[in-house]
């Protein structure tokens, strides 16, 4: 299968956005093109259309090669939850909980399996394979357990490129440090070297380039230059500096950013709102008095309510709810509005129940049988819209009432299980991931939010948030294609 592998010097280095540039460019080229990622560790995921679990980013890179996600594309996911456990996904079907240790000792086999099974259901499928490493290949207390980077360069013969993250500093350092710790044929695999985010003028580093280049006998082929928020945060580090700053913003909307946030993908339409500013905040931040406030979804419900708790966050969340603002939870942040989460079974540690934050009449049980599937409804409310996202949760919420009266909120969609608002549209909860992909449902809450501020309506009839990540991807793309020479990488 003709293949090529993207490495980077660190995490965080560029490989997500490099491979995906790489999977519209070749799709460009007419060539049926797939993403691959061994095993991804994230808490950003989404659902294929047959209710499997793969890493967002390798749907992002699917999208960016014009197909649809498959699970073969990213065979094992781990999602984090805290005490060095992490849920395991394989062939995108959880298949329980394991700690590091044991991951490492006990996994390798099985893991490499599924990896040369969905490379094999791929080569048949496609004519191309962009495979994306995770962290660094060279982290040699690992590599004799390494599922996903260069034991997968060698498994397809791929050409290699080794990308480094300059804004950090010591980029020259990290690749030579990269390159002198890889096994020679390893190393013979590596055709080239990408400096991504460089702020300046190229000249200025052309010396570096040229004493790189005759140090290592590998070429640079190319530089990238810094671009701001091109491409979207794959875990919750990068949200420590992340927040939209808009000339012509008229709404901030505060996402609280807990210790375990999930799927915090599904605010990236709202930061391609132009009037729309969005600020991340810690459990120990200031709340303030935002336009709206966001609970987003959580990989340990039950932890990260607790933790609300315990920083003082949920006597904040509640007094700004008091005051008249604007609550919406997604997912894990819609059971902590509940009056309570529980959890019989221990499925996320000793805690059996914890209190949430009262502001919607429900409650939620965890239980064994996990939720992964897309999802096609009607919303009831702003308005009757059509709507799609997926699920992923653990949990079923019910709503408090005697069953000779009627609710006391109201069901936000045409399936009834899916969410809620409260008599006076002020805190809203629903378990759909990707909500705000769906354009003029986004509008029509955010005039909600405007008609509190006293603001006109912003108009409803927009596409989709897909039309303009197409736009995104090609920008993405058209970045690469212009700084970087891929010619060593191409087959001949």
């Amino acid at each position: 299968m003709k293949a090529i592998m993207v490495v980077g010097t660190t995490s965080h280095a560029g490989k997500s956005m490099l491979a995906t540039a790489l999977c519209r460019i070749f799709s460009r080229k007419g060539w049926r093109v797939t993403p691959f990622k061994g095993q991804n560790m994230a808490l950003n995921a989404y659902v294929t259309s047959t209710g499997g679990e793969i890493g967002y980013a390798q749907a992002v890179q699917a999208w960016a090669a014009g197909v649809s996600p498959w699970v073969e594309m990213n065979p094992i996911l781990l999602k984090p939850q805290g005490d060095m456990t992490s849920q395991v996904i394989l062939r995108g079907e959880a298949i329980g909980n394991t700690g590091a240790q044991d991951y490492y000792e006990n996994f390798f086999e099985r893991g490499w399996s599924a990896i040369q099974e969905s490379l094999q259901h791929l080569a048949g499928e496609f004519d191309f394979v962009v495979c994306e490493g995770a962290g660094s290949p060279a982290e040699i207390n690992l590599k004799h357990r390494d599922l996903t980077n260069m034991r997968v360069a060698k498994y397809l013969s791929a050409p290699t490129v080794l990308i480094v993250d300059i804004d950090r500093g010591g980029a020259f350092a990290h690749v030579v440090g990269t390159l002198e710790l890889l096994d020679p044929d390893e190393r013979a695999l590596i055709k080239g070297v990408v400096i991504n985010k460089f702020r300046g003028q190229r000249s200025l580093l052309q010396s570096g380039i040229d004493w790189l280049e005759n140090y290592t006998k590998i070429p640079v082929l190319g530089v990238i230059p810094w671009r701001e928020g091109i491409f979207p945060a794959e875990d919750s580090l990068s949200l420590l500096e992340r927040r939209s700053r808009k000339p012509n913003r008229e709404l901030t909307i505060t996402v609280i950013r807990l210790p375990r946030i999930a799927n915090f993908t599904d605010f990236d339409p709202l930061e391609s709102e132009p009037t729309v500013e969005i600020k991340y905040v810690g459990l120990e931040g200031d709340l303030g008095y935002p336009d709206a406030v966001i609970i987003p979804g959580s990989k340990t419900t039950l932890s990260d309510l607790k933790a609300l708790h315990e920083s003082g966050m949920t006597a904040k969340i509640q007094d700004y709810a008091a005051a008249g603002g604007i609550i919406l939870g997604i997912c894990g942040g819609f059971q902590m509005l509940g009056h309570s989460v529980s959890d019989p079974d221990g499925l996320e540690g000793s805690d059996r129940q914890i209190t949430g934050l009262k502001l919607l009449p429900v409650r939620t049980t965890l239980d064994r049988r996990k939720i992964v599937r897309q999802r096609v409804c009607t919303s009831n409310y702003p308005q009757s819209l059509p709507i799609d996202g997926y699920e992923i949760h653990q949990g079923r919420t019910t709503i408090l009432t005697k069953s000779s009266e009627p609710p006391p909120c109201h069901y936000l969609f045409s399936d009834t299980g899916l969410g809620l608002v409260n008599s006076s549209f002020s805190v809203w909860g629903c378990y759909l991931h990707g909500l705000f992909d769906n354009g003029p449902w986004r509008r029509s809450w955010l005039n909600q939010v405007r008609q509190g501020r006293g603001l006109i309506s912003l108009p409803t009839g927009v596409p989709n948030y897909r039309e303009q990540r197409e736009a995104i991807l090609d920008a993405i793309a058209d970045l690469v294609a212009e700084n970087v020479d891929l010619k060593p990488l191409l087959p001949s």
